[in-house]
């Protein structure tokens, strides 16, 4: 068990926030308690309807919370290229961002709209592609936070098969799209250092928390998919594993607003594994986030794919 962290959000009065797949689950809470530090946020999402709804409801919760939505699809290039152009034209700088939004276990192969297997497209690479396209209005002292899982622990995962052309296993891809991440934040907040970009990157995990990504996805299924059914069951069987969203995010909120949160860190629950127990502590890292080597053949990679190049 890791050593616990004080989380004790400071007010951000007149700080942007921006936050994906911010109407529910993970992203809905974190909205909502940036909102009450007094925090603009922009809730970036794939349908506007549903942001609408969120931002309703957390007005219930928090009158005068400054809120927006920005059309975002992960899965899309196109989409995070219009949202990113969109952002620097407008010209506010960005406090705090927070890759939060994810597809996790699609029973089959799915791909983006660019042609990558969606995990590893929308999780990885269009968070990658977002980061990139907003740097310009991260460079003021901004915080970046990537929402990892304890999925990127599974062994041998490497990115030899990025796409899963050669065989699609469902937690098997979620776990390399992860890991991606995890990697991409450390990177980040190297790469940041080394050429003064300005940002400080790190990452966190919420355990295992009750969110709509395991509580029932169906992928266009008329049921729910066999993992999600598992989970449900374990959610009565062995509720003490579980954290409630309000728990889950509090290891990405300590990430983006506490002031002694460290560039290149990872967060996660105190409890054991990781899993649950609630309260913050640091996180085990997989070997390869400490690769060198890795992280910058992944860098390239990721370059290559989304054709975003950073500076430097």
């Amino acid at each position: 068990m890791s050593s616990g962290l004080q989380l004790r959000v400071p007010g951000l009065s007149g700080r942007l926030a921006v936050v994906t797949g911010a109407n529910s689950g993970l992203g809905f809470g974190l909205t909502r308690e940036l909102s009450k530090a007094g925090a603009d946020v922009i809730l970036a999402v794939r349908s506007r309807a549903k942001g609408e709804a969120a931002i309703e409801q957390i007005r219930r919760a928090v009158p005068g919370a400054k809120l927006a939505v920005a059309d975002l699809n992960l899965a899309s290039l196109e989409s995070v290229a219009v949202l990113g152009d969109r952002m620097v034209a407008d010209g506010r700088p960005i406090d705090i961002l927070i890759n939060n939004a994810g597809v996790m276990t699609p029973p089959q192969r799915q791909v983006t709209a660019d042609g990558f297997e969606l995990q590893f497209g929308a999780n990885h690479l269009g968070h990658f592609a977002l980061t990139g396209r907003l740097l310009p209005l991260l460079r003021n002292g901004a915080r970046v936070v990537t929402v990892g899982s304890i999925a990127a622990t599974q062994r041998r995962l490497s990115f030899d098969d990025a796409n899963a052309e050669r065989g699609y296993r469902p937690m098997r891809s979620y776990g390399m799209a992860k890991l991606a991440q995890l990697m991409f934040a450390k990177e980040l907040d190297r790469r940041s250092r080394a050429h003064g970009w300005g940002l400080t990157s790190n990452a966190a995990h919420p355990g295992l928390s009750k969110t709509n990504l395991l509580s029932g996805a169906s992928y266009g299924r008329e049921k729910p998919t066999l993992n999600a059914r598992v989970t449900q069951a374990t959610w009565r069987l062995l509720p003490f594993m579980w954290l409630d969203v309000d728990e889950g995010i509090k290891p990405t909120l300590y990430a983006a607003t506490s002031p002694d949160a460290e560039g290149g860190a990872y967060y996660g629950p105190r409890g054991l594994y990781e899993t649950a127990g609630g309260g913050v502590g640091f996180a085990k890292v997989p070997t390869s986030v400490d690769d060198d080597d890795k992280r910058r053949a992944l860098w390239r990679l990721s370059e290559q794919l989304t054709a975003v190049t950073y500076p430097g």
